[in-house]
């Protein structure tokens, strides 16, 4: 399903996003050397729940997992880099450490992910990484706008990520959201420009550039759940929701 949100739905749309941006801020200023995965995954609820959201992911079970996730934000560590389980875990000085949060809001739902490295150990490579993501999903919003198609972001992402020296893995990429936090048009971190569905306003977006650093090939943990990369090799990955609009791409998740 493709969902096109009114325009009244805007603001309610930008009030989500503010909130998984505020979450997602308040996780990392947290989170230092000696900090659990659980106490994220406990703080994550609190906020939600002081804001009046819902989580869209305690009760998500989807084909791709051993469901329901049964927590309120994904933790992925290293080499883990999509759908990271919160356990107990305690994070060490140098962790890259990836926060993907989604919440529904007064209805609407927003999705954002970032990466960190957590202390004051700065690994050169995983610093890369990051900035890699970051800076294809910059790409893929400037590609993105009335009139374009899913090819141009997916093409405007790859190219980054590929001219970093990247492979590129397209088994999960982002997506559409709306009322429910995945739906229709599937966005592919490669594609072909001009190809794929075409951009209307009221379409929200969430694109989601990630990375391995040596392999594009995954393998799921023990937990049912949490995505790793095959050669144990380090991982990043970086989020945003946008709406398109008549002027472009609004960036629905960005820090205050």
């Amino acid at each position: 399903m493709i969902e096109i949100l009114n325009p009244t739905d805007l603001p309610r749309a930008r009030n989500t996003g503010a909130l998984v941006a505020g979450i997602l801020q308040a996780m990392k200023q947290r989170t230092t050397v000696g900090t659990n995965l659980l106490d994220i995954d406990r703080w994550t609820h609190e906020m939600i729940v002081e804001a009046g959201a819902q989580s869209c992911y305690v009760d998500y079970a989807p084909s791709f997992g051993r469901g329901p996730f049964g927590h309120y934000i994904c933790t992925s560590v290293n080499d883990a880099v999509l759908h990271g389980l919160p356990h107990d875990y305690t994070l060490v000085d140098g962790d890259l450490l990836s926060l993907d949060l989604a919440v529904s809001l007064a209805g609407v739902v927003a999705d954002s992910a970032i990466s960190f490295i957590v202390g004051a150990a700065k690994p050169a490579e995983s610093v890369a990484m990051i900035d890699v993501t970051e800076r294809a999903l910059s790409a893929g919003i400037a590609a993105a706008g009335p009139g374009a198609r899913i090819g141009d972001i997916s093409h405007a992402i790859g190219t980054v990520l590929s001219d970093a020296g990247y492979s590129i893995n397209t088994e999960f990429g982002g997506h559409g959201v709306g009322t429910t936090m995945h739906q229709d048009p599937h966005v592919a971190n490669t594609g072909r420009p001009g190809r794929g569905y075409k951009l209307r306003p009221g379409l929200l977006l969430a694109l989601e550039p990630w990375i391995m650093a040596d392999t594009n090939k995954l393998v799921t943990d023990a937990d049912g759940w949490t995505l790793r990369s095959a050669t144990g090799c380090r991982t990043a990955h970086s989020e945003h929701t946008i709406a398109i609009t008549p002027d472009g791409a609004e960036i629905l998740t960005l820090p205050a």
